[in-house]
């Protein structure tokens, strides 16, 4: 009767997190990396150097060692790392952006920015071409956590500036047949612990060819099947990251719902 009991609770906790739209994921400001992920930074020089480089585009004007500054965390103990690269002012993205050396198909990932200043602007791009914005003060389709000029930005949860936020995101890469795309890019998102889109599709790189992987190519819709780096873009703003981590996974079914 106990086990009965205790296997009751569990049956229901489950329906109510599915009708909450809840996982049990880690996600959040602090979400810990779950066994098997890469661990991309961990407030170290040595995990900067070890798992970034810069990406080399046609804007490209940086120079190795990577510029971002390690800072004291402004909430917490520890070191996270700056953007304000100064090959980048002016907002020059694309001239000192970082890319993971390792490349990635599909993939959960979680990372956490906090935006110094009003108005301050960076982005995270995923496969180095689909880009989950971050930009204060923009509640747009090119606004805050919004899928860049795909998707609305979802505004509420972000917890302004000086404060830290989070993405935990579900990708599935576009697949292809005899080399066309059969099926687009999906991503899935919680902000700040609170699921703000699911299963949206991307149909292109926004941005042109500073902007990342296949901009130039066919406007952005030439998309090419080929994994690549988690990108981070400098735009000449204080935007501060930490506890950036991401595990593999291989998506058959068309679906990043978690």
């Amino acid at each position: 009767m106990k086990f009965m009991k205790t296997t009751n609770l569990f049956l229901i906790l489950a329906m109510l997190l599915s009708v909450l739209g809840c996982t049990t994921e880690p996600i959040g400001v602090g979400a810990k990396a779950p066994r098997g992920a890469d661990l991309l930074f961990d407030g170290s020089r040595e995990s900067l150097d070890g798992n970034w480089i810069y990406w080399e585009g046609p804007r490209f004007s940086a120079e190795m060692p990577i510029s971002w500054n390690l800072v004291n965390d402004p909430g917490d103990e520890g070191s996270v790392m700056n953007s304000n690269d100064p090959a980048a002012a002016g907002g020059l993205y694309g001239s000192a952006d970082i890319v993971t050396k390792k490349a990635y198909r599909d993939f959960r990932l979680h990372v956490e920015f906090l935006i110094e200043k009003a108005g301050g602007n960076s982005g995270v791009y995923l496969q180095n071409r689909y880009e989950i914005q971050v930009l204060d003060g923009d509640s747009t389709k090119h606004g805050m956590a919004a899928v860049i000029n795909e998707v609305a930005s979802s505004y509420d949860p972000y917890h302004g500036t000086g404060e830290w936020n989070s993405y935990d995101i579900m990708f599935r890469a576009a697949r292809f047949k005899d080399g066309k795309r059969v099926e687009k890019a999906m991503v899935s998102n919680y902000f700040n612990g609170i699921k703000v889109y699911t299963n949206i599709e991307i149909n292109q790189v926004w941005g042109g060819p500073n902007s990342g992987i296949d901009g130039g190519n066919d406007g952005g819709k030439g998309i090419t099947d080929s994994p690549q780096g988690l990108k981070l873009q400098a735009e000449g703003h204080d935007v501060l990251y930490r506890n950036i981590w991401i595990k593999e996974l291989d998506l058959t079914e068309a679906n990043t719902d978690f």
